[in-house]
């Protein structure tokens, strides 16, 4: 367990800050899967914009959580890390929705 995780367990304790949390937990793992891959293969963010046809700012806020993308965008993403996007809807318990 890497030290992000540690501090996880601690706060998902606080149950406003694990509701938030669960709100918003796709995003924060799709963010931190994009920046995995993109140093596993060794780019900048300057290096994977080019590759999708951006900028290196739109690629800062996309990591830094400021932007929303589309799926179109996180395939472009994706193929430019050589990767492939899988979505997954499960059945659970979302808090607010109906059985």
């Amino acid at each position: 367990m890497d030290d992000f995780e540690k501090y996880l367990q601690k706060r998902l304790e606080d149950p406003k800050f694990r509701a938030a949390w669960e709100e918003s937990e796709a995003e924060y793992q799709t963010i931190r899967q994009l920046i995995a891959l993109r140093m596993e293969k060794g780019l900048t963010q300057k290096s994977l914009a080019r590759r999708v046809g951006t900028t290196q700012s739109v690629i800062a806020r996309i990591e830094g959580g400021n932007q929303n993308i589309s799926l179109r965008t996180l395939g472009k993403l994706a193929k430019a890390l050589d990767a492939k996007v899988t979505v997954n809807l499960t059945p659970g318990t979302s808090p607010g929705a109906s059985p």
